[in-house]
Formats: structure tokens, C-alpha cells, sequence
């Protein structure tokens, strides 16, 4: 059995953690180990009673959450981590107290300080780690796993029980020819993959904001750069992970076949509209910003994603197309090289009216229109004779077709509609003469007497 009491030294080295638990029920016998667990208990107790009351005060003083800054995630941290950082402080001090004055050894309290110090750290790092990503981040969602499995795999190797754990997982395997999966491969494969994500969106988010901040680099190359560093640090992370994991890359040659094989037929869409993401982007066909009209979507491109393109209509929706529509099929682009473009008016006048005075009309019309260019400048048109009266055109230039067209046509025509009120042009209906031959006209009227009769009799019945 261990001893309990010893002479300070400062080479102190514990007692190992499964010898303490097989001699428990003699060390429970002796005072030394009742007053480790007073210091625990009482360490328990004073944390959370006065860790409560510090994280109330710390969260008034954090300020609102529009302010942001190095102050604003310390205050944070040192909320989220007062009582464990409370709890381990007591032990140590406690630790310290029952050594170097009572002549106690506390190993019992040794394991439990590096235990909740790790807890600590952890608890602290994986905030810092989210705080650092965006405030949307996924990491948000299981920073509570995270840190669970982190200090449980520490809390493993301080006690000395991560290699027995290891062996436990590794007899439990499944053999599929070559290819040897047990559940500590599976584990390894899982935890390597979780702590690169990590990484890989930490790295993401700093790449994403340098390049946005390049002013050398256009919108669409901008879009590039960051979609294929995105692949490659994805697939890196697969390949480490694997590699991290123990697993052969060359026995998933068939594997990968098949799979291969599987994208090819069952994910032919897909697949296309990320190839076709990637030919939009280095063409440089269609840029965030731009103005197209794909079949009856009409609005100004907000983003260009690896599947599917946002354009976003006058009515304040977001169409998702996908890349494939764009490149096989024709799109109108509004602002492909410029931006200018001809809106048409058309207006009808009587053949009463004289046509030069409404042109000079309509022209004078269209200078006085705000969004209107005037170079080039606008132009009325007569453009055909109909049958109830002259066709007229105004043309006119723009350079903001993202902005409601629909709204300058209306502003145009009820201009027009009051300024010819005024002048005095008539704006023509259509009109239509219908001529009945006599004969007709007597012979379809007694077919309909007729009628009439047979319906009045079939009533009176």
C-alpha cells in the first residue's frame, strides 16, 4: 500500500493512478486521504458559488455584442472558464498547503489538478478557435463535443490509460480482403479529420479575407482562387487524415474506382455544374455584379458558388441557377462589356396629329428623366402606319439596368400620357368595323327566334 505521508521534496513524483485505485479501500482509512478529498469537495464548492457571481459580473462588463476586440474575448473567456479556473487554482493551493505543512502526499490531487487544468486550457482554446471563425460558424454547434473529446483523450494520457484504451479498440476489427478496419482505425480516422477541419477552416477564413482584400484580382478571379484553395486543403485533409488513421491509400485503389465510377453515372449533374462553376469563372462570362436575363429570370449576380449561381430579381428574390444552365444554354447579359443599354418606348398618335411635333415631344420627354443619358442622346422614331394610327418609338440610354426598368417605363409613359393630354395628341384606340350582309343577317335572326321558342316551350312543359 502507498504512503500517504512524506518529506517535501522537489523531485515529487506521484504515485501511479492505478496502483492509488487497487489499495482504495486501505487509503480511504487513513486521514491524509480525507483531507485530499475536503480539499476537493470544499475546491467544488467554492468554485461554483464564487465562479458564478465573478461570470455575472464579467458579462455585464463584456458590453454589447456590436462591439468587438481583444478586451470583448477575454471578458468572454474568462466568463466561460471561472469555474474551472477557480476549481484548479484551489487545488493547487490546496496541493501545496497539505505537502508543505501537514507532510502529506497528494497524488490523489495531483491527477485531479493536471485533470482540471486540462479542462481549462481545452475549455479556453476551443473557444478562442470558434471566436476566430465566423459568427455563423458550424463550429459554434459542436464546440461542446469538442472540448469533451479533447480533455477526455488528455484526461486518457494523464492517467496512463490511453494505451490500454487503444488495445481495448483495436481488437474489435472488420477484415474485408486486404483491408483491416477496427474501431480504433475508425476513431483515429474520425478525430484527425475533426481537428484538420478545424484547421482547414481556420486557414479558409484567413486565405478568404487576404484575397478579398487583393486589389489586383478581380471579382471572378477572386471567386477562383478561393474555390480551388478550398479544394485542395479539402482533399489534403482526407489524404492526412487517412494517412493519420494508419490506412493504406493503395488498398483504396478499387475503391476509389468505384466510386469514380458512381460519380460518373450517378452524379452526372453534379458534377457538371462544378466543372461548369469553374468555366464560368476563368472565362469570365458572367461576374458578380453583372445584369442577365436567364429564360424568365431577370436580376443582377449576388455570388458565384461551385454549383449554382445567386441572381437576385427586382422583387428581392434569390434565384439559385445552376452552373450547367448558364454555360449550355443562351443568357443575356446586360453588362457583359457595357453597361449601357437602349430602352424602348413605344406610342401610338391619330393620323390627326402632326407626327414631327409628337417627336419633338417625346425626345424633350426623355431629357427630362434623371436616369436618362444624354450622350447618346434620346431619339423619337416613327416607325410604322397602322390601322388606327401612327407608331411612334422613343429610345433612350441608360447605365443603371440593375435598378427597376419597369419603374423608369411607367415614370416615361405617364410623362407622355400628361404632356400629349396637354398638347393636345390624341393617343388612338384600336377600332373595328364589322359589316353583316342583309341576307345573313335575316336568316341568323330567325334561327335565333327559333331557338327562343323551343326554349320557351320546353319550359312552359
Amino acid at each position: 500500500m502507498p504512503s500517504l505521508v512524506t518529506t517535501p521534496s522537489r523531485d515529487y513524483e506521484p504515485v501511479p493512478l492505478t496502483e492509488l485505485l487497487q489499495s482504495l479501500w486501505p487509503l480511504l482509512q487513513e486521514p491524509a486521504t480525507w483531507w485530499q478529498l475536503a480539499v476537493l469537495a470544499s475546491g467544488g464548492l467554492l468554485a461554483i458559488w464564487l465562479g458564478h457571481h465573478l461570470r455575472r459580473r464579467l458579462e455585464r462588463a463584456i458590453g454589447p455584442p456590436s462591439e468587438d476586440g481583444l478586451r470583448r474575448v477575454a471578458m468572454r473567456t474568462g466568463a466561460l472558464v471561472s469555474v474551472p479556473l477557480l476549481f484548479w487554482l484551489w487545488l493547487l493551493a490546496g496541493s501545496a498547503l497539505l505537502r508543505h505543512w501537514l507532510k502529506i502526499r497528494t497524488d490523489l490531487l495531483h491527477y485531479l489538478i493536471l485533470a482540471a487544468g486540462a479542462f481549462t486550457l481545452v475549455r479556453m482554446g476551443v473557444f478562442v478557435l470558434r471566436h476566430s471563425f465566423s459568427p455563423g460558424s458550424r463550429l459554434k454547434a459542436w464546440e461542446g463535443a469538442l472540448t469533451l473529446t479533447i480533455w477526455t483523450l488528455l484526461a486518457l494520457h494523464i492517467v496512463g490509460w490511453l494505451p490500454i484504451v487503444s488495445d481495448v479498440l483495436d481488437e474489435y476489427a472488420v477484415v474485408v480482403g486486404a483491408i483491416r478496419v477496427s474501431l480504433l482505425t475508425a476513431t483515429s480516422f474520425l478525430l484527425s479529420i475533426a481537428l484538420l477541419l478545424i484547421l482547414y477552416l481556420w486557414i479558409v477564413k484567413a486565405l478568404d479575407v487576404r484575397i478579398k482584400r487583393a486589389q489586383s484580382l478581380d471579382a471572378s478571379m477572386k471567386a477562383a482562387v478561393i474555390k480551388l484553395t478550398k479544394l485542395v486543403l479539402l482533399t489534403s485533409v482526407v489524404l492526412v487524415a487517412l494517412i493519420t488513421a494508419g490506412i493504406d491509400l493503395t488498398t483504396l485503389t478499387v475503391l476509389g474506382g468505384a466510386l469514380g465510377v458512381g460519380v460518373g453515372l450517378g452524379l452526372q449533374r453534379t458534377v457538371s455544374n462544378y466543372v461548369s462553376g469553374f468555366v464560368l469563372i476563368f472565362e469570365e462570362t458572367v461576374r458578380p455584379g453583372d445584369i442577365i436575363t436567364v429564360g424568365e429570370t431577370f436580376g443582377t449576380v449576388q455570388a458565384l458558388n461551385s454549383r449554382h449561381v445567386v441572381v437576385r430579381t427586382g422583387d428581392g428574390l434569390d434565384v439559385l441557377v445552376p452552373n450547367e444552365e448558364l454555360v449550355t444554354n443562351r443568357i443575356t447579359s446586360w453588362s457583359y462589356a457595357d453597361r449601357n443599354v437602349r430602352l424602348r418606348i413605344p406610342v401610338q398618335i391619330s393620323y390627326n396629329d402632326d407626327p414631327e411635333r409628337a417627336l419633338a415631344l417625346l425626345e424633350a420627354i426623355g431629357k427630362s428623366e434623371s436616369r436618362v443619358l444624354a450622350q447618346p442622346a434620346p431619339q423619337a422614331f416613327v416607325m410604322s402606319f397602322g390601322d388606327a394610327g401612327i407608331q411612334l418609338e422613343l429610345a433612350v440610354w441608360i447605365s443603371d439596368p440593375e435598378n427597376s426598368i419597369a419603374e423608369l417605363r411607367s415614370r416615361l409613359n405617364r410623362k407622355i400620357w400628361r404632356e400629349f393630354q396637354t398638347q393636345g395628341i390624341t393617343l388612338p384606340s384600336p377600332q373595328r368595323l364589322v359589316a353583316v350582309a342583309e341576307g345573313t343577317s335575316e336568316h341568323g335572326s330567325r334561327k335565333t327566334a327559333d331557338r327562343a321558342a323551343r326554349r320557351t316551350s320546353k319550359s312552359r312543359e
